[in-house]
């Protein structure tokens, strides 16, 4: 990656990637623009990868490890704003799933068990939209169209 169109090393490299920022606003100052370009590509970069690895749900990320306090309030904070479950509910079905929660999120959804939720989840790759879209017609409808088990009512 080099802000430079004419860098030697990109004619290196297998995939170059090259962002003209032009000219720095103040002269002698080499990396303003170019560093601000970089990080916004590999943002992309890095987003794109996470949406194609099924990582994310909508505009959530679902692929997060509850390594700590912190993330695992991440993640009902994710499965309460994805399901619309409650609190409660998030955290029983987060504790049957083993804390995975793209699992625990897939059960929300779709009122399967783990075990069943887990199958579905490993035909698709482990992208929880696609397990849904392979459950057939019933279980494709959004959380808010169907009724919601009386568990995860508020």
């Amino acid at each position: 990656m080099s802000s430079n169109p004419a860098a030697p090393l990109a004619a290196l490299a297998q995939h170059g990637v090259l962002v003209d920022t032009g000219p720095e606003a103040i002269a002698g100052s080499t990396r303003l623009k170019a560093a601000t370009a970089q990080k916004m590509v590999l943002n992309a970069l890095s987003t794109a990868a996470m949406v194609r690895l099924g990582r994310t749900y909508s505009n959530l990320m679902a692929g997060l490890s509850g390594a700590n306090a912190k993330l695992r309030q991440r993640q009902l904070t994710i499965l309460r704003e994805a399901s619309g479950a409650t609190d409660q509910a998030c955290r029983a079905e987060l504790a049957r799933c083993g804390g995975d929660l793209r699992l625990a999120l897939l059960c929300l959804l779709s009122g399967l068990d783990p075990e069943q939720a887990a199958a579905a989840l490993a035909r698709a790759g482990g992208s929880v939209r696609q397990a849904l879209a392979g459950l057939g017609p019933p279980e494709r409808e959004t959380p808010g169209d169907r009724p919601r088990p009386e568990a995860l009512r508020e």
